[in-house]
C-alpha cells in the first residue's frame, strides 16, 4: 500500500477503528469522522470518492441503548452520498434476487408466526428465514471476492501484518447474538396486550439491536473468552464458508484504493483541527 505523508502521519498517532461495506463491484471504507469508496468499472477503470461522514454516531453520546442504532444510523447515511459521489456504485441490496428472497423470507416469517410450536422456537426460526436474503447478497457475483478484499485491507492496516479475509468485527459476528436477543425480545412482546403488540415488536427490535451492539463490543474487548468464541463461531462458519472468498490482486486494488482515500481524508481532518 502507498500512503502520502499526510495518511503516514495518522497512522502514527495510532490506528483509527475502521468499519467497510463490501460493494458488488467495489469497497465502501469509513473511519471516525470520513468515508472512501472504489469501484471498478466494466470498462477496467478504477474510481474512487471519498467524503466527510454528515451524522455522526458519536454526537449520541455513550448512550447503551442509543448507540448501537446510531451506529447503523451512520452507516445507513453514507450511502447517499456514495451513491452521488459514485453512480456506478453497485450496492449489494441491488441485486432482482434479494428482492425475492426478501418476498419469501417475509411470506414464511409469515406463515411461522401463525403455526403452531413453541414461541421460543418459532421466533428462532423466523430469525433464520429472515438471514436469507442476506446471504443470497453476499454470494452474488464478485461481492464475496470484494467482502474478502475489504477484511484484507482492513485487517492488515490494523494489526500491521497482512491479514485472511476473515475479520474478528464483521457484521457476521452480529448473527449469533441478534438471533438470540431478538427471540428472546418478540417472546417477551408476544405477551402484552394485544391492541400494544405492534408497539411492543418495535421496541423489541430496537432494544434486540441495542443489545447486540453491546454485546458485540464486549465480544471484540474479550476475544479469549469461551463464550465470546461461541457467539463468534456462527459469525466465522459464515465468513468462511459463504460470505468470502479469495480476492484477486485486482479487487485488492480497489480494497486499497477505498482504504487510502479513507485515510487520507482522516488525516486532513486531524490536520485542520490542528489549524
Amino acid at each position: 500500500m502507498h500512503w502520502n505523508p499526510g495518511t503516514l502521519e495518522i497512522m502514527a498517532r495510532g490506528k483509527l477503528r475502521l468499519g467497510g461495506m463490501a460493494l458488488q463491484n467495489g469497497v465502501l471504507v469509513h473511519g471516525p469522522t470520513a468515508w472512501g469508496c472504489s469501484i471498478r468499472l466494466p470498462s477496467g477503470e478504477l474510481r474512487v470518492a471519498s467524503g466527510r461522514k454528515r451524522f455522526l454516531a458519536s454526537r449520541v453520546g455513550g448512550q447503551p441503548l442509543l448507540r448501537g442504532p446510531a451506529r447503523l444510523l451512520e452507516t445507513l447515511a453514507l450511502l447517499p452520498n456514495v451513491r452521488r459521489a459514485l453512480p456506478g456504485a453497485r450496492f449489494p441490496f441491488e441485486r432482482p434476487g434479494v428482492v425475492a428472497a426478501i418476498a419469501t423470507s417475509t411470506l414464511f416469517g409469515a406463515d411461522l408466526g401463525r403455526s403452531g410450536g413453541t414461541t421460543a422456537a418459532r421466533e428462532l426460526l423466523r430469525g433464520l428465514a429472515a438471514l436469507g436474503p442476506a446471504v443470497l447478497a453476499l454470494r452474488g457475483g464478485e461481492l464475496s471476492a470484494y467482502h474478502g478484499a475489504e477484511h484484507v485491507s482492513i485487517g492488515t492496516y490494523e494489526h500491521g501484518e497482512p491479514r485472511e479475509k476473515e475479520h474478528e468485527r464483521c457484521g457476521s459476528h452480529l448473527i449469533g447474538p441478534l438471533l438470540a436477543t431478538t427471540a428472546l425480545g418478540n417472546v417477551l412482546a408476544s405477551q402484552a396486550p394485544a391492541h400494544l403488540r405492534g408497539v411492543a415488536r418495535l421496541s423489541a427490535s430496537v432494544g434486540a439491536l441495542a443489545a447486540t451492539t453491546e454485546l458485540f463490543g464486549w465480544m471484540v474487548r474479550n476475544p479469549g473468552s469461551g463464550v465470546s468464541r461461541l457467539l463468534s463461531k456462527p459469525g466465522y462458519e459464515l465468513q468462511r464458508r459463504l460470505a468470502t472468498s479469495e480476492p484477486s490482486p485486482e479487487q485488492l486494488e480497489v480494497a486499497e484504493a477505498a482504504l487510502t482515500a479513507c485515510l487520507e481524508l482522516e488525516a486532513a481532518v486531524v490536520s485542520s483541527n490542528q489549524n
